[in-house]
């Protein structure tokens, strides 16, 4: 049987969703997690086709999985669609605009969450890491989730975490450490783990 989210248990959804992912070729994975909460990040996003195994493992592990969207989204009839799916709507303007503010109020105010975020940006090759994600959790004092699409082995789920220190270089470093091996549906469309370069005036929280 498939690892779950501590203090659950199976049900007939995760049952089905554990055969569904078995029948397609593939293993959930999910490192003991350190705690109720972290910044899930998914890499190597490289296809539309990593939506459909990550559906499947959240149903199949009853993991407290959440994902951005912007508040508008969540106006009927599409509202409640994203809800169902696991949509957060985040609402920048009481954080005075600010993304990653308004991200760490949700964390914050959530008991349990797993919010995953895509930090490639792009399923298309980039040179770097989006870091909204890193300073989410280094914001709210929360582990990151070095969440796995790996196409290679058919293995998805989380492999490890990192605790943000705030030396953005050296828990990249520890992220790609997790991630080496690790291969996207379409290889050639990965974008190595390095963290966006420092903007004029201070670090890019984007």
């Amino acid at each position: 049987m498939s690892p779950l989210w501590p203090g659950r248990k199976h049900t007939l959804t995760s049952r089905l969703a554990l055969g569904t992912m078995r029948l397609l070729g593939w293993t959930p994975v999910l490192a003991p997690p350190p705690g109720p909460k972290f910044v899930a990040a998914v890499a190597p996003h490289t296809s539309n086709a990593d939506f459909w195994p990550g559906i499947l493992l959240s149903l199949a592990m009853r993991l407290p999985m959440h994902f951005l969207a912007k508040r508008e989204l969540f106006a009927p009839p599409l509202g409640f669609l994203m809800r169902a799916l696991g949509g957060l709507p985040v609402d920048r303007q009481r954080a005075g605009g600010n993304f990653v503010d308004a991200v760490v109020a949700i964390i914050n105010r959530e008991p349990e969450l797993v919010l995953a975020v895509a930090p490639e940006g792009t399923r298309g090759r980039g040179e770097y890491w989006k870091t909204g994600f890193y300073y989410m959790a280094l914001d709210a004092g929360v582990p990151i989730g070095v969440t796995a699409f790996d196409w290679g082995r058919r293995r998805f789920g989380m492999i490890g975490y990192v605790q943000p220190s705030g030396d953005i270089d050296a828990d990249f470093a520890q992220i790609r450490a997790l991630l080496q091996g690790v291969r996207g549906r379409t290889p050639g469309q990965e974008t190595p783990a390095y963290p966006r370069p420092l903007q004029a005036g201070g670090p890019s929280r984007s």
